[in-house]
C-alpha cells in the first residue's frame, strides 16, 4: 500500500466535481436538445459529443489553448492572479469535458424513451413546461439519468490524457490515480500500480453495481415511487357544467408533406362521432383542438373563447384550453398511483383533506372505490401496471374530466379491450356521457360504436369531411359510395339514372324501381345487407332469382353471398351480400335454387 494516498483524493475530488458540473448541464442541454428543432442541430450535436470520439490528448491540447496563458480564457484569469493549468481545477475541467457526452447521450435517450402521449395528456390537464419537467418527464427518465450520472462518474475517474495535457501530473496537487498507476509502471513499482488499479476498479465497479440494484428494486417494488393524493385540489364534481353555452366551432387546414387536412365544422352537448378509415385525419382534429398540433391556418372557437386563430394571431397553449384528452392507450402516468394521476389535472387550492374526499367521489363515480374499507385499500394507492385495461380506461376518464373540460375529446377508447369487456365499458362510457354537459367528440373507425355513442356523425376521408349529419341520416341516406362503404354497406353498385323513378344498376345486371328523386348527379345505388329480403314472391318489382355462393359465419348471423340471374363459377363471382339470423338460416339453408331476394326501394340508397 503507498504511503502517499493523495491520488485517490484528488481523483474522488475532481470526480465528484465533475459529475455533478456534468449531472445539471447533461440534462438541461439534454432536454433542450430534445424539442431543438434548428438547422444548426447537428452542428451542436458533433461539438456536444466531440470529446467523445476524439483522442483524450487532442481533448486536453484544445484545453490548453483555450485556459493556457495565450489563450482567451488564461489572459482573462490573470487579471485576476489565477490559472487553471497545472492545478486541480485543471483536472476538474478535463473530467468535465470527456465525462460530459455520456452524460448528454444518455440521458437524451431517456429523454426520447417516454412516451410522448404522457407529455400530450399533461399538456391538457393544465400543466406548464416546468410541471411537466419536474413530474412527467425527470421522473420517468430517472432510471436513465442515474445510469448516466454512474458512467460519467466513472469516466471522469479514470480520465488521464486530457488530465495530463492541462493539469499535469504534479504529486500531492494534481497526480490522480490514472497518472499514479502509469507513473508507478515507468518507475517498476508493480505493486504500487496494482493497489491503484484495484482500488479504481472497486471505486467504478461500486458505483455502478450501486446503481443497478437499485434500478432493479424500483422496478420490482413497481413503477414509481410512493406518494400521496398528489399537490392538487379540485372544487367540482367529477362532471360540472361549463359556464358558458355550450358549442365548438372548428374551422381549420393543416398541411403536410403526405397529408393535407381542411374541415370545417361545429357541435354542440350532443356527443358528435368522427368516424373514418385509418389516415383520414381523425386523431390529428383533435390533436389540433386540444393545441397538441397547430393548424397551419384557420379557427377554434369554443363556448365563445377562441383558442386558435391564424388571422389574429391567437394560439392558446393546451394548458388553457380546458380540454379533456382520452388517448388511445390511455397516457396514465406510469410513475404515479391512480390518485396521483387523477389529481394531477386537479385545480388548485383544496386541503389535503378535502383533496382526499374529492378523489373518493371521483373513484366512487368510475366505480373504482376499492376492494377494502377506507381510501389506503382502494385503487387510488395502486399503479397503472397493476390495473386491467378496463380499470385503466376508467382512471384516464376519471383524470380528463377531474379537470371540469369544457369539451372531452375520446380518441379510440375501446381500440385496446376484449369484445366483453369493451361492451361494458360502452355502457358506463354512454352513462358517463349522458351527465356531461360540455362538447364531446368521439374518435372511431368501428360504425356499430358511432352509432351506439353518438347521435351526430361526421365523416372523413383523405382530411375532408364528406358528410356531417344524424347519424340516422347518413345511414340511412349516405351522400356518396364512399360514405356507404365507411359506414359499413356491403353492397354497391355503379347506376345511371332512366327516369325518376328507374334506375339501372350496372354492376347487380338489374333495373330497379325507386323512391322519386331528384338526384341529377347519380353514380351509384345501394343497401345494406341486412336490408335484404328473402321472399317467395317472385313477383315483387325489384326482386330476382338469386343462387348462393358461399357463406361466412359469425356467433349469430350467417353473411350470405349471392348472385343474381344465375349460379356463380367461381367463389368470387357474386353480385350481393346479405344478412341473415341463424335461426332464419336454419330454415332456408335446403330450400332449392334460385331463391328470390326483394330489395326493397325504400331501403335503396341513391348515392353521387
Amino acid at each position: 500500500m503507498p504511503q502517499d494516498l493523495s491520488p485517490l483524493w484528488i481523483s474522488l475530488k475532481t470526480s465528484l466535481l465533475a459529475t455533478f458540473i456534468t449531472f445539471f448541464v447533461g440534462i438541461a442541454a439534454a432536454y433542450w436538445m430534445l424539442e431543438y428543432r434548428g438547422k444548426a442541430k447537428s452542428l451542436i450535436e458533433g461539438v456536444l459529443i466531440a470529446p467523445l470520439i476524439l483522442p483524450p490528448t487532442v481533448v486536453g491540447f484544445l484545453l490548453l489553448l483555450f485556459f493556457g496563458k495565450n489563450g482567451p480564457v488564461g489572459k482573462l484569469m490573470q487579471n485576476f492572479d489565477f490559472t487553471i493549468v497545472f492545478t486541480w481545477y485543471g483536472a476538474a475541467i478535463a473530467a468535465t469535458v470527456v465525462s460530459f457526452p455520456l452524460m448528454y447521450k444518455t440521458a437524451l435517450g431517456a429523454f426520447e424513451q417516454i412516451d410522448k402521449n404522457l407529455l400530450r395528456v399533461a399538456k391538457t390537464l393544465g400543466a406548464g413546461e416546468s410541471k411537466i419537467f419536474w413530474r412527467i418527464s425527470l421522473p420517468l427518465a430517472l432510471p436513465g439519468i442515474i445510469a448516466a450520472t454512474t458512467l460519467a462518474f466513472a469516466r471522469a475517474l479514470g480520465e488521464f490524457g486530457a488530465t495530463l495535457m492541462l493539469a499535469g501530473n504534479i504529486p500531492g496537487q494534481t497526480q490522480t490515480i490514472p497518472m499514479a498507476i502509469y507513473f508507478a509502471v515507468e518507475g517498476g513499482a508493480m505493486d504500487e500500480a496494482w493497489f491503484w488499479a484495484i482500488a479504481i476498479m472497486v471505486i467504478s465497479l461500486s458505483g455502478i453495481i450501486t446503481a443497478n440494484v437499485w434500478q432493479d428494486r424500483k422496478r420490482q417494488g413497481g413503477q414509481g415511487g410512493q406518494g400521496g393524493q398528489g399537490r392538487q385540489g379540485g372544487e367540482a364534481s367529477l362532471l360540472s357544467a361549463p359556464s358558458s353555452p355550450v358549442g365548438l366551432f372548428v374551422d381549420i387546414e393543416k398541411q403536410l408533406p403526405s397529408f393535407h387536412l381542411k374541415v370545417t365544422f361545429n357541435s354542440d352537448a350532443q356527443p358528435l362521432g368522427l368516424l373514418g378509415g385509418s389516415g383520414a385525419g381523425k386523431s390529428m382534429i383533435l390533436r389540433c383542438i386540444a393545441g397538441i398540433e397547430t393548424p397551419t391556418r384557420g379557427r377554434i372557437i369554443l363556448n365563445g373563447r377562441v383558442l386558435f386563430d391564424s388571422e389574429q394571431g391567437i394560439n392558446l397553449p393546451p394548458r388553457d384550453r380546458r380540454i379533456g384528452f382520452l388517448l388511445q392507450n390511455y397516457a396514465l402516468f406510469p410513475h404515479m398511483t391512480v390518485a396521483e394521476n387523477i389529481a394531477f389535472g386537479l385545480p388548485k387550492g383544496l386541503s389535503k383533506g378535502s383533496i382526499r374526499v374529492q378523489l373518493e367521489e371521483q373513484l366512487l363515480a368510475m366505480q373504482l372505490q376499492g376492494l377494502g374499507d377506507g381510501f389506503a385499500n382502494s385503487f387510488g394507492d395502486r399503479y397503472p401496471h397493476q390495473l386491467s385495461g378496463g380499470q385503466q380506461q376508467r382512471v384516464a376518464l376519471a383524470r380528463a374530466l377531474a379537470s371540469k373540460p369544457e369539451a372531452l375529446l375520446l380518441d379510440e377508447p375501446f381500440s385496446a379491450l376484449d369484445t366483453y369487456l369493451r361492451s361494458q365499458l360502452e355502457q358506463q362510457m354512454m352513462e358517463t356521457l349522458a351527465d356531461y354537459p360540455g362538447v364531446t367528440l368521439f374518435v372511431t373507425h368501428n360504425m356499430e360504436e358511432a352509432y351506439r355513442i353518438c347521435p351526430n356523425l361526421l365523416v372523413l376521408e383523405h382530411g375532408r369531411a364528406v358528410q356531417h349529419d344524424s347519424k340516422h341520416r347518413i345511414f340511412e341516406h349516405p351522400v356518396s359510395a364512399s360514405v356507404a362503404q365507411i359506414t359499413g354497406c356491403k353492397n354497391i353498385s355503379r347506376a345511371r339514372l332512366l327516369q325518376a323513378s328507374q334506375v339501372e344498376a350496372s354492376d347487380w345486371g338489374c333495373t330497379l324501381q325507386v323512391l322519386e328523386t331528384n338526384t341529377r348527379n347519380l353514380s351509384y345505388a345501394g343497401i345494406r345487407a341486412h336490408q335484404i329480403v328473402f321472399t317467395k314472391d317472385s313477383h315483387q318489382e325489384n326482386t330476382f332469382p338469386c343462387w348462393l355462393v358461399r357463406t361466412s359465419e359469425t356467433p349469430h348471423r350467417m353473411t350470405l353471398f349471392l348472385k343474381l340471374h344465375s349460379p356463380a363459377t367461381s367463389p368470387h363471382d357474386y353480385h350481393l351480400q346479405a344478412e341473415v339470423f341463424k335461426e332464419k338460416w336454419v330454415t332456408m339453408k335446403d330450400q332449392p335454387f334460385p331463391w328470390y331476394v326483394h330489395l326493397d326501394p325504400q331501403r335503396l340508397m341513391l348515392m353521387n
